[in-house]
């Protein structure tokens, strides 16, 4: 970064950068700043300063000195609306201000060539204060239209667009955009945050004899306590024509630097994921299932799987091994709360060392200092272990995305999820449409689009398909069922040309209150993305605008096979495949849309293929014991790898012999997974997995505290200790059998299986089993061991425990299976009761 500094005292300082300038200045009502475009004042009199301790600072100050520089930097984007190296030059000036009672603070002022930011710090400050309030206030013209959200943590209430007047006071989330006037727009919203601070949103005062409105920064706290520096985020104002913000990357430029560390982060791999929660909402729990998403988004060419909530810990290294044979890597959903403590956040490493690529955590729904901090712990040890992550139930992008590349993406938007549970609340164009001009300007939006399947949907397919495009997050997760896909040959060959990562994003043409068609760039392809609310029409589509393209451009167009008026949301695709120049002319039904691929003339629009198989590395045995000095003996290929446990060791031994040392924490009977990785096309590391386990040793074991190695179960995970439940592992109930409570167990709803490793040492097992009493129905179940079926029952509902003491002496794999006697026991919840095996001590 190179910085051209000069220090001088001054009543007055000013900076510009291109057409627009900005000015801090004292006058009667305190600090404020004016902002102009070309030479035009759109900003004038924006009160700076905020409360310290409860005293306001900039209402009496005093300009002390100003120190001028030009930030000269770059930044570098894995992701995004426009991934790569982009330099950058702002304009920096530092105002010291000195109160009547001797506090001196500062205002820090960016001027960019597409925006303004400015934030507060203290240079002098003795310790400790607190930050009570923040009294920038911008003020919106009577005349203004504004494009809004009303406020709540995770960002998820619909926008829509008001006049100045017609918005209520109280408060609203960033951005927050409004029209100044026919050519110039101003979006508000923040960046540069992190555990020092809370967060800020906007609250809207009453109209004045003018109809004027002021908005002011309201932070998230109480109070903030803060040290000597900096003690806000930037507050940031983008100044400028529609295409200008759409493409604008201040917030990312005013975010810190990244690490050295993570300047080559080629493991963060931005796009496209199949999702499965959405189309089958329990679906997350089901092996057999996740397999197949990953089959068809191999076939699609897609990158990644997201598991959602259900997935249970026993079978997740199996689906990773499955899915790095086609190159797709594994996602797994969880809740912040289960990351909030050094124990928890072990899990992070337990996953990395399965082979899962990315994490998608929810539900932080606060902008406390205290939850800031609990992102930059997430945020650290995610990068230091090679995660991407997903922010859900989230903040707004603020600029992570610079400092911390494998960020690839939030929510912080009412997107498809709503369509499952607020059948009355469905999404409307109108609030598809003001996203690409509001939140997806500030960073990557976690929208899930493109559901055809939507109940009540009132959109058209075009516009579904057209969100792919319009819509931009790090990996695109895509929320209808891939079979949705598929029925849709014009969607689905769509889909898999749709590029991972974009180098480039232009606004071509539209206006938040009807249409947006944003284009973005992969290579010498742009695909285009056009969503409209209101009636069917034609819209103009400029070729202008995209570089390197050139005359008689090859372009696909997919839309709506039948632009209709009607009520009823069009359905259907069609396609056109033509040549143009300078312009196209695109039909779309009510609440419609399209997308196109355009490309060079002479070049293939269609560049897709399926994802190759690979073979998997040799991971022998698939269960290796500890032997008596504590490690255990694994054979692979002569160029593979292991990924280990948190504490464990290995050693190679010839080409390829492997001595693994676990941790001494791994308890007799408890199993550990390494990884067993060998590159494949250079992208993702093509895996299988050994299950290392330290024998049992003399005792009694109950199966409810022992590691599964495999399971199948139809509604849900196996559970421990409760019965059956729904999709979620630990959402069952205590078990009841006949009217009589049991606490110890397991919880299965046939057809199922629970698959246990013995080892050859237990000697006997017990146990009792039946319905849990809420259910209904029969089951036939069976005790397997080593295959041979050594125990049968049929149990019912409302009749009690069956029992069973059954020898297993050198039984190394047990299986405890359960299957309905007739369909109409679909549903059917069966308890295994207090299972336990036995191991004797060794003969003298």
């Amino acid at each position: 970064m190179e910085n051209v500094l000069s220090d001088e005292v001054r009543p007055l300082a000013a900076s510009k950068a291109g057409a627009l300038r900005a000015q801090v200045r004292t006058g009667e009502t305190g600090v404020l700043l004016t902002v102009t475009w070309n030479d035009e004042v759109v900003l004038d009199e924006v009160r700076l300063g905020f409360t310290l301790d409860g005293a306001e600072l900039g209402t009496n100050a005093e300009l002390v000195h100003v120190v001028n520089r030009t930030v000269r930097d770059r930044i570098s984007m894995r992701s995004g609306k426009s991934a790569g190296d982009h330099p950058y030059e702002h304009q920096e000036s530092v105002h010291t201000f000195r109160e009547a009672g001797g506090v001196e603070w500062q205002v820090i002022l960016r001027v960019a060539h597409d925006g303004v930011a400015i934030r507060y710090a203290l240079p002098a400050l003795d310790g400790i204060a607190r930050v009570t309030g923040d009294r920038t206030a911008v003020t919106l013209p009577a005349q203004a239209r504004n494009w809004v959200l009303e406020y709540q943590t995770w960002y998820e209430t619909p926008r829509f667009g008001a006049g100045t007047g017609e918005l209520s006071g109280g408060s609203y989330g960033f951005p927050f955009l409004t029209r100044l006037d026919a050519a110039i727009h101003m979006l508000i919203t923040e960046s540069g945050i992190d555990g020092r601070f809370a967060g800020a949103h906007a609250e809207l005062g009453e109209p004045d004899a003018d109809g004027d409105r002021t908005l002011r920064f309201a932070l998230a706290d109480d109070s903030v306590e803060v040290a000597r520096g900096v003690v806000t985020p930037w507050r940031v104002i983008l100044i400028g024509a529609l295409p200008a913000l759409v493409s604008s990357l201040l917030v990312d430029e005013l975010a810190p630097a990244i690490s050295p560390d993570l300047e080559d982060a080629t493991w963060v791999r931005p796009g496209r994921a199949a999702w499965s929660w959405w189309s089958d909402f329990y679906s997350g729990a089901q092996l057999d299932k996740q397999k197949h998403f990953v089959d068809v988004a191999a076939d699609l060419g897609w990158e990644h799987l997201l598991i959602d909530c259900g997935w249970e810990e026993t079978w997740v290294p199996e689906i990773v091994a499955y899915a790095s044979r086609r190159g797709i890597q594994v996602h797994l959903w969880t809740i912040w709360r289960d990351l909030n403590s050094p124990e928890d956040l072990r899990k992070l490493a337990l996953w990395r060392s399965w082979g899962v690529a990315g994490i998608k955590v929810d539900f932080m729904e606060s902008e406390s200092k205290d939850r800031y901090r609990w992102y930059d712990t997430i945020l650290t040890e995610t990068a230091r272990l090679g995660l991407m992550v997903n922010f859900h139930g989230s903040v707004i992008p603020r600029g992570w995305a610079r400092t911390f590349p494998q960020v690839i993406g939030y929510e912080a938007i009412r997107g498809a999820e709503y369509y499952v549970f607020f059948e009355n609340q469905a999404l409307s164009a109108s609030h598809n449409v003001i996203q690409p001009f509001t939140r997806n300007i500030v960073g990557a939006m976690d929208a899930t689009p493109v559901a055809f399947g939507a109940a009540n949907r009132t959109t058209s397919d075009g516009h579904e398909l057209g969100l792919s495009v319009a819509f931009e997050c790090g990996i695109t997760h895509f929320a209808d069922h891939v079979d949705a896909y598929i029925a849709r040959p014009l969607a689905a060959r769509f889909l898999s040309e749709l590029a991972p990562v974009w180098d480039e994003t232009v606004l071509l043409a539209g206006d938040p209150d009807s249409h947006a068609v944003i284009a973005r760039r992969s290579g010498d392809r742009w695909f285009v993305g056009g969503i409209a609310t209101g009636d069917a029409r034609t819209i103009r589509v400029p070729l202008d605008g995209l570089d390197g393209v050139g005359p008689d451009a090859e372009i696909c167009v997919v839309g709506d096979v039948s632009p209709s008026s009607g009520e009823a949301p069009a359905t259907g695709l069609t396609e056109t495949i033509t040549t143009a120049t300078g312009a196209i002319d695109v039909e779309v039904a009510r609440d419609g849309g399209f997308v196109a691929i355009v490309a060079p003339a002479g070049t293939d629009l269609f560049r897709a293929a399926p994802r190759p198989h690979h073979l998997a590395p040799v991971a022998l045995p698939s269960i290796a014991e500890t032997g008596p000095d504590g490690t255990a003996s694994i054979t692979t290929d002569g160029d593979a790898r292991l990924r280990l446990p948190s504490g464990w060791s290995a050693d190679r031994v010839g080409e390829a012999d492997w001595i693994v040392r676990p941790d001494s924490s791994l308890r007799p009977g408890r199993l550990g997974v390494v990884t067993v990785e060998r590159d494949a096309d250079g992208t993702v590391s093509v895996v299988s997995h050994v299950r290392v386990v330290r024998p049992m040793t003399p005792g009694e074991y109950t199966l409810s505290d022992l590691p599964m190695i495999a399971f199948v179960n139809d509604d849900g995970p196996v559970e421990r200790d409760q019965s059956n439940g729904a999709g979620n592992p630990g959402d069952g109930r205590p078990m009841r059998v006949a009217g009589q409570g049991f606490e110890r167990g397991l919880g299965t709803a046939p057809y199922s299986e629970a698959r246990f490793h013995l080892g050859g040492r237990a000697e006997t097992l017990t146990g009792a089993v039946g319905v849990d009493d809420e259910s209904t129905g029969a089951a036939r179940v069976g005790i397997v061991a080593d295959g041979r079926e050594i125990f049968s029952a049929v149990v019912e509902a409302g009749k009690p425990v069956t029992t069973f003491n059954l020898g297993v002496q050198g039984v190394q794999t047990l299986c405890l299976r359960g299957e309905t006697v007739t369909p109409d026991d679909s549903g059917v919840h069966v308890d295994w009761i207090d299972t336990s095996v036995v191991v004797a001590s060794p003969t003298r």
